[in-house]
């Protein structure tokens, strides 16, 4: 009896429509980092369980998300739930590595999340890094490749968000909340977006029921605390400017407010020389991001046009991860892609089309006495750097084979039959001009009698004329 093909849950396959789409996306980004100088860089999926272990690197909650076992040799590892404790890995391990090292890394994570409508339990992340420079020069430099990013892949209405820890550590000091209490704190100010500022101030203080109807404990502040927090949230940011100025304003009297005030500051005036604007990039003093090992500037990116998907982006500053491995701080600063939702966003917002093919050309085989013949063909269009299918099917006729190249979205079919053959021709049929002229033209006989979009070209000219076709 034959086994049935189960998937295993939580996962999902990628079929090749899927495929060349999200591939089509990561060569977009890759493009852009490149552009930025950025290099590559890939680690393995598996680690030693203590390089990503504790409360201090994912914190509680994402620590509890962690795959983890037992090796053959007794060894406890895990699979990577991110890219970049890995990289700080990679940093103490090969010291010869230059200072500012600046990185990019495309690959599979995974992580023990319950499954269900867009969250799968292994998806893949783009990220981008600098290690080595203290400056705000760095960070700006991620915000400005995150902006180019999305208008590389056609995306204009977005938001791209910063903040920072440092001023969310003066906030706790402003609301006089315990800072053993601050990452509680943080982790339901990102919330924000979901639940909005009416369940912030429940969930802060006694508790509120989620969506589902499940009670979510509160941490038990004061209604003062929570005040002050409220206050913090509604400060005025229609630019980067005026954010600054209220936040200056609010935490005139909290000490150690200034670092992260002038952090902020320096990236507005790096943002400014590069005439990116707040319309594009702006503080958002709410943004707080979940993940422990943030302890400087925090970014994030939304699409104004498809906000159900939340973040595409999001990173920050970790001066203090790579010191769990060298004993010192190392200035790092990175964002980091959800390419899968990225992608989902993008194919709702028609910024891109799903092609189940990466041809561009199908050789058709007509007649199998002229097999050989096509085989030139195809092998010459492959050497001139142009993608190209030989039909290798079972359908004998040219209009199925025509189908064919139809619903594999190939725009462009080579014919040679027996008349051609005997005159030194070839037939070049553009399917786009044939389909747009099909859909005009309501007489069947008129269509085939003008053929539309087909022409004929001398057998030495066929790759000349392709080209001429995708050029134009």
């Amino acid at each position: 009896m034959p086994m049935e093909p189960r998937l295993l849950k939580g996962f999902r396959d990628y079929l090749p429509e899927q495929m060349i789409a999200r591939q089509s996306v990561i060569n977009a980004i890759r493009n852009v980092y490149e552009r930025y100088g950025f290099v590559p860089l890939d680690t393995p999926a598996l680690e030693y369980t203590e390089t990503l272990a504790g409360r201090a690197v994912y914190g509680t909650e994402g620590s509890g998300q962690i795959y983890t076992f037992q090796d053959r040799d007794n060894e406890w590892v895990s699979l990577r739930y991110d890219l970049t404790v890995p990289l700080s890995r990679v940093i103490a391990l090969y010291k010869e590595l230059p200072r500012p090292f600046r990185r990019y890394q495309v690959g599979p994570v995974w992580r023990v999340d319950k499954p269900g409508p867009g969250r799968y339990r292994e998806f893949v992340q783009f990220d981008l890094d600098t290690v080595g420079c203290p400056d705000m020069l760095a960070d700006a430099e991620i915000l400005s490749a995150i902006h180019d990013v999305l208008l590389q892949l056609g995306l204009s209405r977005f938001r791209v968000r910063f903040s920072s820890r440092k001023v969310l550590n003066a906030l706790i000091a402003f609301a006089g909340i315990d800072a053993c209490r601050s990452h509680d704190v943080f982790r339901i100010l990102d919330k924000l977006d979901r639940i909005g500022q009416k369940g912030i101030a429940e969930e802060m203080k006694g508790g509120r029921l989620d969506v589902s109807g499940d009670f979510i404990p509160g941490l038990g502040l004061s209604d003062s605390q929570v005040v002050r927090l409220l206050e913090f949230l509604n400060l005025p940011q229609p630019s980067r400017a005026i954010a600054l100025d209220g936040l200056s304003q609010l935490f005139a009297g909290v000490a150690n407010a200034g670092e992260g005030l002038d952090e902020l500051s320096a990236i507005h005036e790096y943002l400014t020389a590069l005439n990116i604007g707040d319309d594009q990039v702006a503080i958002d003093v709410s943004l707080a991001r979940g993940l422990e090992y943030y302890t400087g500037p925090i970014f994030e990116a939304i699409l104004l046009d498809a906000p159900e998907f939340g973040s595409i982006f999001g990173g920050g500053r970790y001066d203090g991860l790579v010191e769990r491995f060298l004993g010192e701080k190392v200035p790092a600063t990175g964002a980091s892609i959800g390419v899968d939702r990225l992608l989902a966003a993008i194919l709702k917002l028609g910024a891109l089309e799903l092609r189940p093919s990466t041809a561009t050309v199908l050789v058709t085989v007509m007649d199998p006495q002229w097999r050989v013949e096509y085989q030139k063909i195809t092998r010459e269009l492959r050497q001139a750097g142009i993608n190209t299918e030989l039909y290798l099917g079972k359908e004998k006729g040219v209009g199925k084979q025509l189908q064919y190249a139809n619903r594999q979205r190939i725009p462009i079919a080579v014919l040679l039959g027996a008349d051609e053959a005997a005159q030194g021709i070839v037939s070049i049929k553009d399917l786009r001009v044939g389909s747009k002229a099909q859909a005009e033209l309501k007489d069947r006989s008129t269509w085939l009698q003008a053929r539309p979009g087909q022409f004929t070209v001398p057998r030495p000219q066929v790759v000349e004329a392709v080209r001429s076709i995708l050029s134009g």
